[in-house]
């Protein structure tokens, strides 16, 4: 799989320590990312998935594809507010993260991440 599936503790040392700075969003990694906030329960997040390992191809070396399964890391999904799955966070090397939930196709997620990301 090229998605990458992140934890709290990997969260913290790969995309935000938001423990340390908890006031400021300060982005750790070396290239823009986005991360798919998902239930394995869910149906629209199983149809999002191949997608997402597509484009985590395509992109590799780019851009980052990370995964968050909301019911192992509550806390995660609490300090985003995601309330609807999927949710996904797009975020840019510099600059604030932007977020939009729902399935989106593989030409809308490649349209932001060149548009957005890259």
């Amino acid at each position: 799989m090229a998605t990458i599936h992140l934890t709290k503790g990997g969260f913290l040392r790969r995309v935000a320590d938001f423990e340390n700075n908890p006031n400021e969003w300060k982005f750790l990694g070396d290239k823009p990312a986005v991360i798919d906030f998902y239930a394995s329960w869910c149906g629209p997040c199983k149809a999002l998935a191949p997608k997402l390992e597509e484009i985590a191809k395509e992109y590799i070396g780019k851009v980052d594809i990370y995964k968050v399964d909301v019911d192992a890391e509550e806390e995660l999904a609490s300090l985003f507010k995601i309330r609807t799955i999927p949710t996904l966070l797009f975020i840019p090397k510099d600059g604030a993260p932007q977020i939009t939930s729902g399935v989106l196709s593989k030409v809308q997620l490649q349209k932001i991440i060149n548009d957005t990301l890259l």
